[in-house]
């Protein structure tokens, strides 16, 4: 068994994960870093899965009206084309047949409803087939990612290397397409990105919203579908993580059940305010500023790690 972990270090391990959750920065290789650094031991990868919970629960009241939205226009749509199908299979003589309507105002917000309607059941879709990869993957090197991926050196190296495709993402990404123009093929390859987020240092967020970059989409609208297409990934390896949590065995700092539930809610509350942050401030600056603070950080660790004042384990 580990050290038992403090009130002090699952109060600030929670500030850690609600601040640094869905910046491009990677919250992972901060609540690694800062529990080595400072507190000598690795605070472990179900500690950062469980508080992720919290963060994860920030951007679902955040989208509340998102979600509840797409929710509704995925199970909606997919029952009204499971009618549709059954009508086909109806002679035609036996269809029941109803008049053109005249496109006067209520008519054209009908048809906005629809568009919109159409709009949230395809991102509905899109963020189903896109959190198959990590699901598959995540649960295949669920023991890596939790022993050896967690390895400072490969922390702070993977802080600078993907510093870099952030940055090549802002400089070579059109950033012309709005969210009405997702397509399939984005879903699909924002999903694939996201499974690099399994390597600490990478970042869930830098890397779909990175690809959503690559892609063409505007900076907002990548940031938006990141956040969306986090919610059952996270949520799922949270969830997951709780037992491992709640009985630690093994080296690290074990925390007890109270000081996850506390080191959830303040990630939550902090979280929260990071989200509303994050989208303003996308809308008006580029990424580059997180691709610096990137590198300084981790070329600190580097130097830190060669001179040997922080061990790597």
């Amino acid at each position: 068994m580990g050290e038992s972990m403090t009130w002090f270090q699952a109060l600030v391990l929670g500030l850690v994960q609600g601040l640094t959750e869905f910046l491009p920065i990677s919250s992972s290789a901060h609540l690694r870093i800062v529990s080595g650094v400072f507190f000598g031991d690795d605070a472990g990868a179900s500690f950062t899965a469980v508080t992720q919970l919290g963060t994860e629960a920030a951007v679902l009241v955040y989208f509340a009206k998102d979600i509840w939205r797409i929710l509704v226009a995925w199970f909606t749509t997919l029952g009204m084309r499971w009618r549709e199908r059954s009508q086909r299979e109806v002679a035609v003589g036996d269809r029941v047949t109803t008049k053109l309507p005249v496109m006067d105002r209520s008519a054209r917000d009908a048809h906005e409803r629809d568009t919109q309607r159409e709009l949230d059941y395809r991102i509905g879709w899109y963020v189903i087939i896109a959190t198959i990869p990590i699901g598959v993957l995540g649960y295949l090197f669920k023991d890596e990612i939790r022993t050896g991926a967690r390895n400072l050196w490969l922390v702070s190296f993977m802080l600078v290397a993907f510093a870099l495709v952030i940055a090549a993402g802002e400089y070579f990404g059109k950033k012309e397409r709005p969210i009405e123009q997702l397509t399939t093929r984005d879903g699909i390859l924002m999903g694939l990105a996201q499974c690099l987020a399994l390597i600490p240092g990478v970042s869930r967020s830098g890397a779909t919203s990175t690809a959503g970059l690559f892609l063409g989409l505007e900076r907002e609208a990548a940031v938006r579908f990141s956040f969306l297409l986090a919610i059952p990934a996270v949520t799922a390896s949270g969830l997951f993580s709780l037992p491992d949590a709640f009985e630690p065995a093994g080296e690290g700092l074990n925390a007890s059940g109270a000081q996850l539930l506390v080191a959830t809610v303040v990630a939550f509350v902090v979280g929260y305010a990071s989200v509303a942050w994050l989208l303003k401030f996308v809308g008006k600056h580029s990424f580059y500023w997180f691709v610096g603070y990137r590198i300084i950080l981790g070329v600190t660790m580097l130097g830190l790690l060669a001179a040997g004042v922080v061990s790597a384990t």
